[in-house]
Order: structure tokens, then C-alpha cells, then sequence
């Protein structure tokens, strides 16, 4: 494994987080999770995000999933956390405790307690940043109703107060204009079912879901999709094709339960989730399984 120039590059796993059966978190074994994903040829974590269902968790809880991924990380391999919050000072006491726990970045969406004007979304990114560790923005207009335009994040850029985003409004399009406002800002694929738009579009680095239960597959693609070597994109279309049914649940609503199934079928501890998330509907997990096993028997892992 090569370690990216900037910790935030490359392919970050958005961790799912593994439970014991009373629903407490499973730290031992999420701490064997990091390592497995490092074995596979992943840069880095990104704990406490969505997929981590860290909305979910106690404020002890939350701290000590950042400590179990920096500890269980080895050497070079990133960690960035995840940092929302309702409010920009909660924001920032988490991207304080990401740097004491020896994370390299933090993942960061913008307010989401209400739709943030301009000035407002301007504002949290500086209070977050005060902390000192680089700060990716996350771009999820679905669920946070706050959209960073390409014209706001080249501001954010500009003004110092991130070096990458996370992009997940899903229209590929933007990959070209943020590259023109902020010649830069380092843009991250963000869903993984645009990874070959976004990867030849100029993507370097991927906060990804589904290398949870296949990742050495998932990051030979993004290798693929992000070389400059025209071979290299013909070799990762059929893959691309493959994986696709997959990739597609981590865009649905489903996709937290939809890849702890897959990482169940594959051998990995995905199990339950928290409520709100309930298990899904048999038509459902009968689709996924069917995907999952596809994948799996045509040697993907």
C-alpha cells in the first residue's frame, strides 16, 4: 500500500460499525475491521459518518470509535473522522478530539440543524477549522438541504478553510466547474455509484461504502478509474458494470443495512443496525443478497 501525498486522498472507507448482540458497540471488532481494510489495500477510515450511524451514538461512544480507528490504524494509513454536529462549536470540540486522538483530517458537512444561508455555512466551516486539522467538506444536499455550490466551495477553498470535498449531489457535471473556480481543491468521490464518472473526471481520492465487504475489488477499480493510462479506464468499464448493481445501494436510503447484508454474505460482521434503522424488507434483502452473491462468485473480494 502507498500512502497518499495529502492523508486525505485515496480511498477512506466510510466504516460501518459493528454492534454486539444487546446493540453496544462491538470495539474489538471494529478495530479488526480497520485492519482488514488496510490489508486490502484501503488508505484510510472515515469513522463516525452516516454509514457509522453516529447519530446514533453517546458522546462517549462517538470518542471512542475515533481512538479504536487511530489505534488500530497502521502506519500512513488515514483516518478521518466524520464531525457533524447540530451546532458549528460542537463541530469543532469533535474535530478537537479527532486531533488529540491522532486522526490526519476530519470529514465535515455543513449545518444541518436548519437550511444555513451563505453566511452561515461560510461561518461554521471557519469555527471548525480553528481546530487545525484539515478539513474535507461534504456535499449532501439530499439529506442537509444545504447545497455547496461549486461557487461556495471555491470560497471555502480559497479562504483556507478546507482542502477537499466529498462530493454527493450525484450530478457528475460539477466535477468540472469546481475544478475551474478552485484549482486545488481536491474533489472526492462521494457515492459510489458514480465512481468511473467522477474518477475520470479527476477524482483523487473516494470516501467509499461498499469496500466495507469487497475491498480489495473496490480499490483495484478506483485505481483504474483514476489513472491516466486510457488502457487502465477500458480494463475498469466491464468491472465497473459489475460491481454496479452493488455500487447502487450506497446512494438508497437502504444503505447502511444494505452493506452491512453485503459484508455479512461475504464473511465480514455487518449485522444489525441501530433504530431508527430497522431490518429490511425480505424483497429487499432477497435483492441485495442476490447482487452481493453475483458479485462474489465472479471472483470480486
Amino acid at each position: 500500500m502507498t500512502t497518499p501525498a495529502k492523508p486525505w486522498r485515496g480511498v477512506h472507507v466510510a466504516t460501518a460499525l459493528p454492534f454486539h448482540d444487546d446493540l453496544s458497540v462491538d470495539h474489538d471488532a471494529y478495530a479488526e475491521h480497520v485492519r482488514f481494510l488496510a490489508a486490502g489495500g484501503c488508505d484510510g477510515v472515515t469513522p463516525n459518518g452516516s454509514l457509522g450511524e453516529y447519530q446514533t451514538l453517546t458522546p462517549q461512544e462517538r470518542a471512542r470509535v475515533v481512538e479504536t480507528a487511530v489505534q488500530a490504524a497502521p502506519a500512513g494509513f488515514g483516518v478521518m473522522p466524520g464531525v457533524a454536529a447540530y451546532g458549528a462549536l460542537e463541530a469543532r470540540r469533535w474535530a478537537e478530539q479527532a486531533a488529540e486522538a491522532g486522526a490526519t483530517s476530519v470529514l465535515l458537512l455543513p449545518p444541518n440543524a436548519y437550511r444555513a444561508d451563505h453566511r452561515a455555512v461560510v461561518e461554521h466551516y471557519r469555527e471548525v477549522a480553528r481546530a487545525g486539522l484539515p478539513v474535507v467538506a461534504y456535499n449532501n444536499p439530499i439529506d442537509t438541504k444545504v447545497d455547496l455550490t461549486p461557487a461556495l466551495l471555491a470560497e471555502l477553498f480559497h479562504e483556507g478553510l478546507v482542502v477537499g470535498v466529498k462530493e454527493f449531489s450525484g450530478d457528475v457535471r460539477r466535477a468540472y466547474e469546481i475544478a475551474e473556480l478552485a484549482p486545488g481543491l481536491d474533489l472526492l468521490v462521494g457515492a459510489d455509484d458514480v465512481l468511473l464518472e467522477l474518477g475520470v473526471a479527476g477524482a483523487v481520492g473516494w470516501i467509499a461504502g461498499y469496500p466495507n465487504a469487497i475491498p480489495e475489488s473496490t480499490v483495484e477499480l478506483y485505481r483504474l478509474v483514476t489513472s491516466d493510462d486510457p488502457a487502465d479506464i477500458a480494463k475498469a468499464v466491464p468491472i465497473y458494470r459489475d460491481l454496479h448493481p452493488l455500487l447502487r445501494w450506497d446512494s438508497k436510503t437502504e444503505f447502511v443495512q444494505s452493506i452491512k447484508l453485503s459484508m455479512d454474505i461475504a464473511g465480514r460482521k455487518g449485522g444489525a443496525c441501530r433504530p431508527p434503522r430497522l431490518a429490511l424488507p425480505a424483497e429487499v434483502a432477497d435483492r441485495i443478497t442476490a447482487d452481493t452473491e453475483a458479485v462474489l462468485a465472479k471472483g470480486y473480494k
